[in-house]
């Protein structure tokens, strides 16, 4: 009102021309603060990415050191190890993103920090995206931050660092089931406004409870300019149909599945489930190819749960989950995948072109001596059954399929369990037994194929040893074992299709 008043003296024109400046100024920065940030518009399918996690669990009140790393390591031992992964991951699926978890505990210890930066400089260097989540420091905790002193001063080191870096985001909290909905919202506002280094656009605010429900979150304006971090898993419901699974997926995302990543979804990897059968009736099957299909029709990135790490599942050593197995050791890792139909699903989520998947190949094995075919035997679908030579019958326990595990060996897989030939005990003994046992990323579950002639050997990868009919018997029921190879026909097989 002042500045009306003062146009309308007997002013120069310069002093108008001044004054008017000042009130488009002043009008343009009162319109400004009633503003609210518009939200993100794009789809966030540039986000093709695998969770790197602790074999165990990220929920640790120690240090987080990933499967495949070692606290002893260096940054440059990191980097190296890192690096050999993202290979892996870029050229057997497309990976572009890597999410990794954070902890109070693993920055604070700075020697392990500097160290553990080299997984995070690794990605960058080489355009991928990193996604830095902090979890809960130990599970006891129950989806809520015991120490926020300690929880701001970790993310202001972190976002300190990584801020001005255009390929890191930050995920305040993952699943942060132990608050309120209206308790995490103001949790999550209060850390934008606290860690203002973090550039809104580059944050991915979790859902409420297990980051399983984006609606509130969606809804609040406070986060308008923030992306949004999403979890589904079918564990956290009832079985569903597959038309029901992507209702409901579609549900808990609100309006926001534009800003949605999907930080976490995964399912066995291990089992030979076949996720490209739109006919299955397995719920798993069901709820990735229905998770699939909606991060598609909306254009979603996401990373999956996870590439490796995780709890291990039984004796197995790995995450009933993961999408690779881990091979090498020192720098010279590797990863082979678990489930090729699971790694296309993902790929089809990410928006790739992929056709059905073929079905597996399956193969009765011969022994050249006896004439006979490699056998489970009773109870057949048992973690340590017995793997013998029998007169060929057509039984799914007679019946293999061999699958890549990279280097020139092979699993081969019951048909009937869908379980390994495993050198038992991974025993490097002469006539250490052949058994089945879930299929894990152990060398006495890897066999070469030796051609001789028409025939091959089954050379064990751990001990060079092969499969053996012991003393040439031609009986039904002779347990298989390994010993030295040689050219008996005992050690001798073939394969035929089934």
């Amino acid at each position: 009102m002042r500045l009306i008043s003062c146009l309308s003296s007997g002013n120069t024109r310069s002093s108008r021309r001044s004054l008017i400046a000042l009130v488009v100024t002043a009008l343009t920065a009162a319109a400004s603060l009633v503003i609210p940030a518009s939200p993100a518009a794009a789809a966030t399918s540039q986000f093709r990415g695998m969770n790197w996690a602790v074999l165990g669990d990220n929920f640790s009140t120690g240090t987080l050191v990933l499967h495949g790393l070692s606290q002893s390591d260096s940054n440059a031992t990191v980097r190296a190890k890192a690096n050999a992964l993202y290979d892996d991951m870029a050229s057997t699926m497309g990976v572009n993103t890597v999410r990794l978890p954070i902890n109070t505990h693993t920055v604070a210890n700075t020697t392990w920090w500097n160290a553990y930066r080299g997984a995070i400089d690794a990605a960058t260097a080489r355009g991928f995206k990193v996604i830095l989540a902090y979890w809960e420091d130990g599970a006891a905790s129950g989806g809520r931050i015991t120490d926020m002193a300690a929880w701001n001063t970790m993310w202001s080191s972190v976002t300190n660092t990584y801020g001005s870096n255009g390929n890191v985001y930050f995920e305040p909290m993952n699943e942060p089931h132990g608050y309120t909905s209206a308790e995490w919202r103001d949790v999550a506002a209060n850390w934008l406004g606290y860690h203002t280094s973090a550039v809104p656009g580059r944050v991915l605010i979790g859902g409420t409870g297990y980051s399983q429900d984006l609606r509130d979150v969606c809804n609040d304006s406070r986060f308008n300019a923030t992306l949004l971090s999403f979890h589904h898993y079918a564990f956290f419901y009832s079985a569903m149909t597959y038309d029901a699974f992507r209702g409901h997926i579609q549900t808990r995302l609100g309006n926001c599945a534009s800003r949605a990543v999907a930080t976490e979804f995964g399912a066995p990897m291990a089992t030979g489930l076949d996720y490209g059968d739109a006919n299955s009736t397995d719920n798993f099957v069901r709820h990735i190819r229905a998770m699939a299909q909606v991060m598609r029709d909306n254009q979603m990135g996401g990373t999956y749960w996870p590439a490796l790490g995780g709890k291990p599942t039984g004796t197995s050593g790995y995450d009933h989950y993961s999408m690779y197995g881990l091979t090498g050791s020192g720098t010279d890792l590797g990863l082979t995948v678990r489930n090729p139909s699971g790694a296309d699903r993902i790929r089809y989520a990410w928006g790739d072109a992929v056709g059905p998947t073929p079905p597996p190949t399956y193969y009765r094995i011969d022994v050249r001596h006896s004439g006979k075919a490699m056998d489970v035997q009773q109870p057949n679908t048992d973690n340590g059954a017995r793997v013998g030579q029998y007169t060929y019958g057509g039984n799914a326990w007679q019946q293999w399929q061999f699958q890549d595990a990279g280097s020139g060996y092979w699993r081969v897989i019951s048909r009937h369990s869908g379980k390994c030939l495993d050198v038992v005990s991974a025993s490097t003994a002469d006539g250490a037994e052949l058994i089945q046992y879930t299929c894990g990323t152990g060398t006495n579950q890897q066999f070469q194929m030796v051609a001789n002639g028409s025939y091959f050997q089954l050379r064990a990868r751990h001990s060079g040893k092969c499969v053996d009919v012991p003393a040439a018997s031609t009986a039904d029921g002779v347990i298989l074992k390994q010993y030295p190879c040689n050219t008996g026909t005992n050690q001798q097989w073939s394969r035929t299709t089934v």
